[in-house]
């Protein structure tokens, strides 16, 4: 168990490119090559990227640039110069976070050299590829791709028990293991000088609620819902200040439902934020982290609300409120804008339950990556030997 392993980290986005697994690679590579032994991104190329900022090597393979706002690079691993790149640099297992082009690329490379392979699932792309994809048959293939890359796997690993619906939805039918993903963001208690700073700066006046939404600007993730709620309670009477931090593809759209419902008075929208000091200060003055996303597999933003002792609203029996236990370490609502509403109002009159909620948030849910990630790396070890004892 104590033999240093070196490891593939596969992952389709990388900065700049950001999304959640974007920072889950990131927090693999960074405490394996700290802690453990060494990691490899191995991840598409992309024009902007700047990995000389990175203590830790980076493989980029061809990609096909996508000029959108979320800027994702399409990986092109069809080469076998590129697999051979691979095979000689000696890993002792491939860990990809998607299974898409770099859990083919992994596929490929497997079929000229037998290495344990690895895969988390972290998202559920059923969403993507109904919404997305305008005719069956295309469909069938995106679903039977996908359930072949995982089926390639010597060990599947989902971040939370809910995401192993998505998992049998795209016809997989084999075993999974839990590994939960941890929190880059330490546990911090920002200063009440630096709380009033952040909020003269936006201008928001001592005494009201603060609610914060942070993610990527996309409708699935429900911000429908946190708009029309935000519209009742404006419409019940209570002032308060809703920060939105992010960007995505339904931005503009969504900067227009917060116009059409007039709500720039109690909206600030922060755009992206990739400092993370600045992060932690957003939920500091935030009393509240709204995530009514029943697309998130866990919810990363649920720990880091956490580490600064800002509780979270999430929606009943979705993955991201997994483990999470109403009025003591979290708020639980139904999937509606009325009950957002309803529980924000019946919330903000108790500030002493949200300090304390926040509180046992920081202290039961919370998980580091160093500990997330020493989870997953023992976990590799048995993964190795029982490729080594019993093959595929």
């Amino acid at each position: 168990m104590d033999r240093k392993l070196k490891v593939a980290i596969g992952t389709d986005a990388f900065p700049p490119t950001t999304d959640g697994i974007s920072n889950v690679a990131q927090s693999y590579a960074y405490e394996i090559n700290k802690n453990l032994g060494e990691a490899v991104v191995v991840t598409p190329k992309n024009p902007n990227q700047l990995d000389y900022r990175y203590d830790y090597q980076i493989y980029r393979y061809k990609s096909w640039w996508v000029p959108t706002k979320e800027g994702y690079s399409i990986g092109w691993p069809f080469d076998d110069r590129l697999h051979q790149d691979i095979i000689d640099m000696n890993f002792d297992i491939l860990h990809s976070h998607a299974p898409l082009a770099t859990s083919y690329y992994f596929r490929r490379v497997v079929e000229k050299k037998k290495i344990p392979t690895v895969l988390t699932y972290h998202t559920k792309y059923e969403y993507d590829i109904d919404r997305r994809v305008p005719t069956k048959p295309v469909k069938d293939f995106a679903y039977h791709f996908l359930c072949n890359n995982i089926n390639a796997a010597d060990e599947v690993w989902v971040t939370s028990n809910g995401t192993a619906d998505s998992l049998r939805k795209l016809g997989y039918e084999g075993d999974y293991i839990l590994i939960p993903n941890g929190c880059d963001l330490p546990i911090t208690n920002v200063s009440s000088d630096d709380v009033a700073i952040i909020k003269r700066k936006h201008s928001i006046p001592e005494g009201l609620p603060v609610f914060i939404y942070i993610g990527r600007m996309i409708w699935y993730k429900n911000i429908d819902l946190i708009l029309n709620a935000c519209r009742k309670i404006a419409d019940d009477g209570m002032d308060f200040r809703m920060i939105m931090l992010g960007f995505g593809a339904d931005e503009n759209a969504i900067k227009k439902k917060i116009n059409k419902l007039n709500l720039k008075k109690y909206i600030i929208w922060t755009g992206k934020t990739l400092d993370r000091k600045e992060l932690l200060g957003y939920y500091s003055i935030s009393d509240l982290l709204l995530f009514p996303s029943t697309f998130d597999t866990n919810g990363l933003v649920v720990r880091e609300a956490a580490a600064c002792a800002t509780p979270s609203l999430l929606v009943r029996d979705s993955c991201a409120a997994e483990g999470i236990d109403d009025c003591k370490t979290g708020f639980l609502c139904m999937e509606s804008y009325h009950s957002i509403a309803v529980t924000i109002e019946k919330i903000v009159e108790n500030p002493v339950l949200i300090k304390d909620v926040g509180k046992n948030a920081q202290k039961d849910i919370y998980i580091s990556w160093e500990d997330a990630v020493r989870k997953a790396y023992e976990r590799y070890h048995i993964v190795i030997d029982n490729f080594n004892s019993k093959g595929k």
